[in-house]
């Protein structure tokens, strides 16, 4: 088991002061335990001891900032995740967006880009890509670095290609991307509606007005009032009527802008807004 350096709250408030007041990345919203866990297993991986350590390398090494938000925000994803949430999004949720003349979905903290890439499929097969600008933001420059590019590892393709089928899908996935070497290059038809962006989704705010929102197992690591920050903010995003996807552990249960959406799918989570 990994050893990890003790991080009282004090020395933990004075760490997340640093990071938003000297690079604006402001992570005091995310849920205690799981933040601490994070820096606290950064500082192991990069042998820093104490708290003290860490800020000084902060604020004078300009290697280290990049490599802490890469560690400390989460970025597990993989295409076609939950395959029955694709499923009953293709059956459920897209034939009603198809009535509007021109879509737009936004995938806030998409991570390596793999669910965004998911959707553009799931739209082309269904006619709607054409007709659909997709927007795909995150708090982390690195990984929307790597969305954009569309490459991803071959190892992944047999697990992909199992979540795409029982998701629905209804063409060959390997005819959407071409293998070279040990990755995948994904076809770039698919990412010519794609717009990937920065935004923070503790600070920064509305930017547009959606058909679609897909925030999936990224509020799990937010404390409540942070949660109720991203709820309003989403809120604030759609249209009347536009739908909201979060992860299978999420809700809306607890959140106080909850009376503003309608539960559409209980089990993958999806709501609409209804004021």
């Amino acid at each position: 088991m990994e050893h990890l350096p003790d991080l009282p709250n004090e020395q933990l408030d004075k760490i997340l002061t640093v990071t938003d007041r000297y690079f604006g990345y402001d992570f005091t919203g995310y849920a205690r335990a799981s933040i601490r866990r994070r820096v606290a297993g950064f500082m192991n991986r990069s042998g820093i001891r104490t708290a003290g350590e860490l800020e000084y390398h902060l604020l004078n090494d300009e290697t280290c900032f990049p490599r802490f938000l890469q560690y400390v925000t989460v970025n597990v994803t993989e295409m076609f995740r939950d395959p029955g949430f694709y499923k009953a999004l293709r059956e459920n949720i897209i034939p009603q967006l198809a009535s509007y003349p021109f879509i737009k979905i936004w995938h806030a903290g998409c991570s390596t880009g793999e669910e965004v890439y998911s959707m553009a499929i799931l739209l082309q097969e269904e006619g709607l890509l054409e007709r659909t600008k997709l927007y795909a933001t995150d708090i982390n420059s690195y990984v929307l670095g790597k969305a954009k590019q569309g490459i991803f590892p071959l190892r992944y393709m047999q697990e992909y290609t199992r979540n795409y089928r029982n998701s629905g899908g209804k063409e060959v996935f390997s005819g959407y991307y071409t293998a070279r070497y040990d990755n995948v290059v994904f076809d770039a038809s698919l990412k010519k509606n794609m717009v990937f962006a920065l935004h923070n989704l503790a600070s920064d705010g509305s930017f547009n007005e959606f058909n679609l929102i897909l925030c999936r197992n990224v509020m799990i690591y937010f404390d409540r009032t942070f949660q109720q920050r991203c709820v309003r903010l989403f809120q604030q995003s759609l249209c009347l009527l536009g739908y909201l996807g979060l992860g299978t552990k999420e809700s809306l249960a607890f959140n106080d802008p909850q009376r503003n959406f309608e539960e559409v799918d209980a089990r993958w989570k999806m709501y609409r807004r209804t004021r």
